[in-house]
């Protein structure tokens, strides 16, 4: 990977696409730490409710804001509305057959659709902005002035509102002119900055527990192991494919023969990658963060009422909870590979280019079969992405919640590798064109 690094630093092209990448990721990182008018961040220490937006669901949230949530600044809704605006638009495309159309309409139908998901993107940073503005103001966190009560939330929603379109805005310039994908660039460089911070929390938190002594170290020694045997796997699992073989059939032109070659079609274990993680965490956490927020405002449930119980059986450890990450995983994971690949269309491509696979006729045969073999490579994927997801929360409900932001670990972990992977891909494509030995060679 360095040495990829290295090569690409040679090329002034790739120079200054990574330049240009690092530079978009600094303007994001100082716009983390630019607070916002009119919210008392005195009370918010003083009060420790920023506790609140580190524990739990909404500690996950902050991890991929960068601790832009839990400041708050003007980047706290960080990269969520657009994910939601995105999946919103995989949905609806689906769903409404002249969406469908437009997306099919080649180059122009995508910057259509493209242009559709930034408006809904910015009604979503509106939404969630009211939203965060109303938990602000119920705990008490907006300064008391003699500036109007309308005013102050204007402002404050509206700043949270453009912060969000400006992340929006900063991982398009990454697409165009960075390297690897803009939005998974952001949540990657978020990740990584929230990380020493995230070690200081667990190390403060098994320190502080009452177990043993030589029970913090194994515990300690295990996560570390957990987590380094856990970065091996994902980076073998998502580079993972299946191969179908592919042969194309003869063509004699004048005295030159041409095709008769043997090639494959790769199908990746993992083709939907860190989506219907995502996707699902956010479905299973909507319950654990209305209670989070109701808890924070109201006070602390009293045992056996119904905020309570409903807050045991839908809490991170709680069994009911890994049950149904593990499902919607699986579910996402199916319902993105299929609106994203189509098996009939991958064989007419074949049958037009004269290619086949081996004992299967071409047509509706080879689409029934490409359709069977990828079934089968979607539960094994999904399998995988459940795995990763589900063991740290399962980890951490044995430990009796020692583990705290660990459990989020698996997701994180999945966006990291998938992002270094990929842009190390990306180099090693740009460099080949330009006869440069890449990584993988």
């Amino acid at each position: 990977m360095f040495k990829t690094l290295r090569n690409a630093w040679k090329i002034s092209e790739l120079r200054s696409k990574i330049l240009f990448t690092l530079l978009i990721i600094a303007l994001y990182r100082i716009g983390t730490a630019i607070p916002v008018p009119f919210i008392n961040y005195e009370a918010l220490i003083a009060s420790g409710t920023s506790t609140l937006f580190t524990t739990g669901v909404f500690g996950y949230l902050d991890i991929l804001s960068g601790g832009a949530l839990s400041s708050p600044a003007i980047f706290a809704l960080s990269v969520t509305p657009y994910i939601n605006a995105q999946i919103i638009m995989q949905l609806l495309t689906v769903a409404i057959p002249p969406l469908e159309r437009l997306a099919k309409n080649g180059e122009e139908g995508r910057k259509k659709i493209e242009k559709i998901t930034r408006y809904l993107t910015f009604v979503l940073a509106i939404i969630t902005a009211i939203g965060y503005y109303a938990i602000l103001s119920s705990l008490g966190l907006i300064v008391k002035s003699e500036v109007n009560w309308f005013f102050k939330a204007f402002v404050i929603v509206a700043v949270f509102t453009a912060g969000a379109s400006v992340i929006m805005w900063l991982g398009e310039k990454i697409d165009e002119q960075g390297i690897g994908n803009g939005i998974s660039m952001i949540l990657f460089a978020n990740i990584v900055a929230a990380l020493p911070n995230n070690i200081i929390q667990y190390v403060g938190s098994l320190s502080a527990s009452k177990v043993a002594v030589w029970a913090k170290w194994v515990l300690g020694i295990l996560t570390f192991v957990i987590m380094i045997a856990s970065i091996l796997f994902v980076t073998y699992m998502t580079d993972a494919e299946r191969r179908i073989p592919v042969q194309y059939a003869k063509k004699v032109v004048g005295r030159k023969m041409y095709g008769g070659q043997s090639s494959n079609l790769p199908i990746k274990l993992n083709m939907a990658g860190v989506m219907p993680v995502i996707f699902a965490s956010t479905m299973v956490s909507i319950v654990p963060t209305i209670l989070g927020f109701v808890e924070q405002s109201k006070g602390a449930f009293k045992k056996g009422s119904f905020g309570y119980v409903v807050k045991s059986l839908f809490g991170t450890t709680s069994a009911l909870y890994i049950i149904l990450l593990f499902v919607l995983i699986i579910a996402f994971a199916y319902f993105y590979i299929s609106i994203s690949f189509n098996p009939v269309e991958v064989s007419n491509n074949l049958m037009q280019q004269g290619g086949f696979i081996p004992g299967i006729r071409p047509g509706k045969p080879t689409a029934q079969y490409i359709t069977k073999v990828l079934n089968k490579i979607i539960l094994m994927g999904a399998l995988f992405l459940s795995i990763v997801a589900c063991v740290p929360h399962i980890l951490n409900a044995v430990s009796g919640g020692l583990l705290g932001l660990i459990a989020f670990s698996g997701t994180t972990l999945l966006i990291v590798v998938g992002v270094i992977l990929e842009t190390v891909r990306e180099l090693e494509a740009q460099m080949t064109m330009r006869h440069y030995k890449g990584f993988l060679e």
